[in-house]
């Protein structure tokens, strides 16, 4: 066992939902070693595993969580918000138009520019690349004579967490395994 004198580095913990699923996978429901040790002694959470790694005050010690569970269910029927970040996600990270997955240069796009009326909303807007984005401008996807390969719907939460399935993160702590289910050929 690794106790420490000072602040320990990462020490992320998993935060699973009160089902034991994962709160979300992209990104992935994560807390800072400090919110999960405040959200055990607020009796918020469950500690389903623990790292190595102990911090004590001048009358207490404690291993830190690497997994939680919420003790109350989170609902996941509420509507995701519109942001860029659940647009790619909805969009699998890739151009609609040319199906690059370059995410440097990936902005979105109104299918219906809006200097022809065109909204800002989840029907309306799809990921693309910049060069796509340039190339159609202002035009009508008729006009420009590109579409996009999906059309564009509002996710659910259900449908955003499942696509984040499909980016599992860099740093996956072994006792997180049981708890994450990427697709297998996508294990780090």
């Amino acid at each position: 066992m690794q106790i420490l004198n000072r602040a320990p580095d990462g020490c992320p913990a998993l935060v699973l939902n009160a089902d034991f699923r994962p709160l979300s996978y992209f990104p992935l429901s994560l807390w800072s070693w400090q919110d999960a040790l405040k959200a055990v002694f607020l009796d918020r959470v469950d500690v389903v595993a623990q790292y190595e790694t102990t911090v004590r005050s001048p009358n207490f010690e404690i291993r830190l969580p690497s997994v939680v569970s919420l003790r109350t269910y989170v609902n996941h029927a509420r509507t995701p918000a519109f942001t860029r970040f659940n647009v790619f996600l909805r969009d699998g990270f890739e151009c609609q138009y040319c199906g690059a997955g370059d995410r440097e240069n990936l902005t979105f796009d109104h299918i219906i520019p809006r200097s022809k009326g065109g909204r800002t909303t989840w029907e309306n807007i799809v990921a693309a690349c910049s060069a796509c984005n340039l190339r159609k401008g202002w035009r009508l996807p008729h006009e420009a004579k590109m579409f996009p390969a999906k059309k564009p719907v509002r996710p659910t939460m259900f449908e955003l967490n499942e696509n984040g399935r499909a980016f599992p993160p860099h740093y996956l702590h072994e006792s997180w395994q049981d708890f994450l289910y990427w697709d297998s050929e996508l294990e780090p």
